[in-house]
């Protein structure tokens, strides 16, 4: 059975997307699905390669049962846009540079995370970097908003067969 590959993508790796690989991950950990996909976060921009996610990232994500500190960031390259199914971004600026980047072929796999969560109004998670605290819970609450709605489309879809939940 071969695996869905989900690349979650921001601006520098250190704050959504990171925080997105570890939600995610915690769900379909939780689901007993883990086994079924293959996870990765990258930035956009190669300001923070190699660095763990924002210190506020991880304790937020921490409060939650979310941990981060084995992620290291890292920059998109172009064998992702092959590789994965699906590229997920979080705000306008990514998605339009990962369009820019990408093989006509591919465009197709990129997409807004949070069109998965459509009740939400709004298509950016918002860079909680200079936000305060707060930033950091309002985007865990909006990933984990997405991560359901993403997990939920796989299902309707059939690209995870029901017969896994059992």
């Amino acid at each position: 059975m071969e695996k869905i590959k989900v690349l979650f993508v921001c601006m520098g790796n250190i704050c959504r997307s990171p925080t997105a690989e570890g939600v995610f991950a915690k769900l379909i950990r939780e689901q007993k699905i883990e086994e079924r996909f293959f996870l990765d976060s990258a930035g956009t921009h190669a300001y923070h390669v190699g660095e763990p996610p924002d210190l506020r990232a991880q304790q937020a994500a921490l409060e939650r049962d979310i941990e981060l500190n084995n992620l290291r960031a890292r920059k998109v390259v172009m064998g992702d846009f092959e590789d994965f199914d699906y590229l997920l971004a979080m705000d306008d600026d990514n998605y339009a540079t990962l369009m820019e980047a990408c093989p006509e072929e591919y465009k197709d796999k990129i997409s807004y995370f949070l069109d998965y969560a459509p009740h939400l109004d709004t298509r950016e998670v918002p860079d909680p970097y200079y936000g305060g605290q707060y930033g950091f819970e309002r985007v865990l609450d909006m990933i984990e908003a997405a991560s359901v709605g993403f997990l939920n489309t796989l299902r309707k879809t059939g690209s995870i067969s029901d017969k896994i939940y059992k």
